[in-house]
């Protein structure tokens, strides 16, 4: 399909109502194509609703995906521009620091950080407050905080909530609840999607976009997608009279602002924590959550008392090798997957450049090194 003008006559199922899907979705609606998302429960319901999105490109990645990340962030402040959306889309920065150990890497990562042009500072504990509010400076180890001013967060479930609008008021089909979806092949290709109701779509591709479902259905085509999916942990306080404005990424905790004034948490310990059981169900333990909130209370200024509102758990998607998984599946022509760790950061711009391919089918040279037949053979 090399032509623009054909992309009307192009019939696209998306898999998936997580805001790499409903990205996706949208910007095919955008180009013409008649496109349907199917997804298992209501949208919003896997990794996006568990995700801290962050919006960043923090210390240290490949050239190209550092590149890809700073891309995305392009595109949110392209949207935070265009329309209103301050409640859930913030650039307030993001401030980091490491134990007091011989992992810190602190002044490693503030030099790295300058020599690629991404916007940093180097504080000391005493100087944080004059720079960014909410941060009791006694939990900041001595070797100093990284501030990266052109970070922020979104939350995800009122990004996707604005996309859909957009997707349906552009003729975009949406089937929720639709149970398990598995894609349809005719000789080799893809010919549409089946769900687990038994409703069949015809399709000319399908972009598979079900986050830590994606190797496993790529394997039933016969195809490797490398998974490193580990635990996800999201807790959520009660709002709480508070001043910390940036995303906070600490040695025991990461805390950033909600919408409503309340903070979601996360850290690698307490997913470590996480318990899934024998029938794939996943589950955390009180103590967590109570250690959770304890740790970031020692982190705030003013060492508030914070109590749970809500906590959401479940597989965290990340590809083995921790890079993004992009584009068609080597050898099965319309068969498309986007499968990533920065589902937040990376939303906006995987949609809109796979969905740019998928319509010209002109391979996009950003997304050359992210191509998941980096797993064949």
């Amino acid at each position: 399909m090399n032509s623009m003008t054909h992309s009307s006559a192009l019939k696209i199922v998306v898999i998936g109502g997580g805001i790499f899907g409903v990205s996706s979705a949208v910007h095919l609606a955008r180009l013409g194509v008649e496109t349907t998302i199917v997804n298992d429960g209501p949208v919003a319901n896997g990794a996006s609703s568990r995700s801290l999105a962050w919006l960043n490109s923090a210390r240290k990645r490949s050239a190209a995906y550092h590149k890809l990340r700073m891309l995305g962030l392009d595109r949110y402040r392209t949207l935070a521009a265009g329309r209103d959306c301050g409640a859930w889309l913030r650039f307030d920065g993001g401030l980091t620091w490491d134990g007091d150990d011989a992992s810190n890497q602190i002044p490693e990562i503030f030099r790295h950080e300058q020599a690629i042009g991404y916007e940093t500072r180097l504080l000391a504990p005493g100087d944080i407050a004059a720079v960014t509010p909410g941060v009791d400076a006694r939990a900041v180890s001595f070797q100093g905080a990284i501030f990266n001013a052109g970070e922020g967060w979104v939350d995800l479930p009122s990004l996707i909530d604005l996309l859909l609008k957009e997707f349906l008021a552009l003729g975009g089909r949406v089937i929720t609840d639709a149970g398990g979806a598995d894609v349809t092949l005719a000789n080799g290709r893809v010919s549409g999607v089946k769900t687990a109701s038994g409703q069949a779509i015809a399709a000319d591709s399908v972009v598979v976009a079900t986050g830590p479902a994606v190797p496993s259905m790529a394997a039933k085509a016969g195809k490797r997608v490398g998974d490193g999916t580990t635990r996800a942990l999201l807790v959520v306080t009660k709002p709480i009279q508070h001043p910390l404005r940036a995303v906070l990424n600490t040695p025991r905790v990461a805390i950033r602002p909600t919408p409503d004034g309340a903070f979601a948490l996360d850290s690698a310990w307490s997913e470590d924590e996480v318990i899934v059981r024998d029938d794939g169900t996943y589950e955390a333990k009180p103590s967590t959550i109570a250690g959770l909130l304890d740790e970031a209370s020692r982190v705030l200024d003013g060492n508030p008392t914070l109590v749970l509102k809500s906590y959401h758990t479940g597989p965290k998607p990340i590809p083995a090798d921790g890079e993004p998984v992009i584009g068609q599946l080597t050898g099965i022509p319309g068969y498309h997957v986007i499968f990533s760790h920065s589902g937040a950061t990376l939303g906006l711009v995987a949609g809109e450049f796979l969905a740019e391919e998928i319509v010209t089918g002109t391979p996009n040279p950003m997304l050359a090194t992210f191509r998941p037949g980096r797993f064949d053979g």
